[in-house]
């Protein structure tokens, strides 16, 4: 364990990795209380995720399967399925705000858990308020906020995103499967490819792609994307490839 500048840094070896269950993933994580843009966008640019006030990035010594990707959204072009899907939600309200929690954030997290469980076999236990909070919540800056989706009056989608002048990064999103004829997973990444168009904002980062995998193989379809390349350090150059 370090501490640099009041941030705390550890690496988690030989864990038991989050995608395969005959793989091992090591885990570098930084704890910062405080990260500005520019230190956020340093490190997006070179694979690291945040949730709260956690940011982390994997280093697995055996396994490179998690590719860190992001939506080149000049060149992105919405095709004829996903201006249906655009369409269908013409009734659904988008607010964007600062993170926030509340008994239907906690209510629509656990129903979208739940339901997950049964469809692709996640592993489920109901949210502790404080873990949502510390997770979703805790951290944020200008930048942090939080798509809501509204229908009839209810929530039934919340899109967890970072909003920097130089990149999106689309931190989680969990919604209401009783209105899967909206297709609001698919119908969030596209309002956010939409605003970053129109604030020409150049990157979505959509985290880690995993090739064909069953949770992580969708983000694909999001054409055309780029690929890092490389695992730099943050004194070091990352290498951004088209696909």
């Amino acid at each position: 364990m370090h501490i640099l500048n009041n941030d705390i840094e550890f690496v988690e070896e030989n864990r038991d990795c989050s995608y395969f269950s005959n793989e091992i993933s090591d885990i570098r994580y930084r704890y910062m209380y405080n990260c500005n843009e520019q230190q956020y966008s340093k490190m997006l640019e070179r694979g690291w995720r945040r949730f709260g006030r956690m940011h982390f990035v994997p280093e697995c010594r055996a396994c490179n399967k998690c590719i860190s990707m992001r939506i080149d959204v000049k060149n992105y072009k919405f095709s004829k399925s996903e201006k249906r899907v655009i369409n269908k939600n013409k009734e659904t309200k988008l607010y964007i705000r600062e993170p926030s929690m509340t008994v239907d954030h906690l209510k629509l997290y656990d129903k979208y858990h739940e339901h997950m469980q049964d469809k692709k076999d996640w592993s489920f236990s109901p949210i502790d308020p404080n873990d949502y909070l510390k997770s979703y919540v805790e951290g944020k800056k200008d930048y942090a906020k939080e798509f809501l989706y509204v229908r009839d009056n209810k929530l039934i989608g919340v899109a967890l995103v970072d909003m920097l002048s130089n990149g999106m990064s689309a931190i989680y999103c969990f919604y209401d499967h009783d209105y899967e004829d909206l297709s609001i997973g698919k119908f969030s990444i596209l309002a956010q490819i939409k605003i970053a168009k129109e604030m020409k904002i150049p990157y979505i980062y959509l985290g880690y792609w995993i090739k064909d995998h069953f949770s992580m193989g969708y983000k694909e379809k999001y054409k055309p994307f780029e690929v890092l390349k490389n695992r730099p350090k943050l004194d070091e150059e990352p290498i951004w490839e088209q696909e």
